[in-house]
């Protein structure tokens, strides 16, 4: 009897030493796993994020307005640069021959978008790489052009704003023909190396047989080309400028102006800066805000969008700018019913 009891109470405390051990065996495993678990989120939390990179892409002088416009655009969306975003600034200041250069180290610095901000800078990077998203803050006609599909439907690796530029042209002409009621012949200035060029004079030679205007065209190629224009100008007997956008023209705005005084002619131009320095009309699309919305582009492809997928935006803000001063400098008065048209008057 006695060694029953002893065999029985030898089992049991043979049971109790392997459930120990077996829970000296979980506790040890169930440690092991916590320990592989802080690890992971140490090294996790040690691990840099990966801070996104911008690369704006600009043939001539990306003035402060434009650029303060995207900055603040994209602190909008909860971005501060430095820290949570990089933007890398590449200009070719008017020397277009450069750009290819700026496109391809951009790319070599693996940007994750290019905001190009005139549309030789569009071109440019658009020859330079199918796989980086570009963002256009700046296009005349995308479309005719052949940079994108369609508006609704880009295609591709490029979306953005356009300008409507070419549909403008013919605007600014009756403008010109406003303030000058006996206006018979208007020297064009403005690029052939510039993409649209050709869309932008035929809204101009419409306007101008509308308006029974008779055109002179000035092709601007360099920067010394401006003077000489000037003077043919001058000796075909203009009676007005219509100056149109492009790197190499807008590179070089105060000589602009100051030449259209010099020469009295009233002069209306494609880019808003040419009336702070002192130009006399603009009328197109409010460009700062294009360049502001071009962020929220920036941002929609940095969470995962596709620009093949986003569809190109229109102007949604226009401006018609007058500068008195300038009307003053070569004796010209404003036509009250244009001047009440006006959004700015500078004074």
């Amino acid at each position: 009897m006695h060694e029953r009891i002893w065999m029985r109470s030898s089992s049991s405390r043979s049971d109790n030493r392997k459930s120990k051990i077996k829970n000296r065996k979980l506790v040890g495993i169930f440690a092991l796993v916590v320990t592989l678990a802080m690890c992971g989120a140490v090294a996790t939390a040690q691990q840099p994020t990966k801070v996104p990179r911008i690369g704006i892409l600009s043939g001539g002088l990306l003035n402060v307005p434009r650029r303060e416009a995207f900055r603040q655009g994209i602190r909008d969306l909860g971005y501060v640069e430095g820290k949570n975003i990089v933007i890398e600034w590449r200009s070719a200041e008017g020397k277009l021959d450069h750009l290819p250069a700026l496109a391809a180290e951009l790319v070599r610095l693996k940007v994750d978008v290019i905001v190009t901000t005139t549309p030789i800078a569009t071109r440019a990077a658009k020859e330079t790489t199918v796989a980086i998203p570009i963002v256009m803050a700046n296009e005349g006609d995308p479309v005719g052009t052949g940079v994108v599909a369609s508006l609704a439907r880009p295609g591709g690796n490029i979306t953005g704003l356009a300008t409507l530029s070419s549909e403008l042209s013919g605007k600014r002409l009756e403008l010109l023909k406003e303030i000058v009621p006996r206006l018979s012949r208007v020297a064009v200035i403005g690029s052939s190396a510039n993409p649209g060029y050709a869309q932008v004079l035929r809204e101009v030679e419409l306007a101008a047989g509308a308006l029974k205007v008779k055109l002179q065209y000035l092709d601007v190629l360099d920067p010394k080309d401006i003077e000489p224009a000037f003077r043919a100008a001058s000796k075909g007997r203009a009676d007005a400028v219509l100056v149109l956008a492009g790197p190499v023209v807008n590179s070089q705005l105060k000589q602009i102006v100051e030449l259209a005084v010099k020469n009295r002619l009233p002069a209306i131009y494609a880019q808003t800066e040419y009336t702070e320095a002192g130009g006399l009309m603009y009328y197109g699309a409010n460009t700062p805000d294009l360049f502001r919305r071009a962020a929220t582009y920036v941002d929609k492809i940095l969470k995962g969008a596709k620009p093949a997928d986003l569809p190109v935006e229109q102007p949604k803000k226009f401006e018609f700018i007058i500068n008195l001063k300038a009307a003053k400098q070569i004796g010209l008065t404003i036509p009250p019913n244009v001047l009440a048209r006006a959004d700015k008057v500078i004074k």
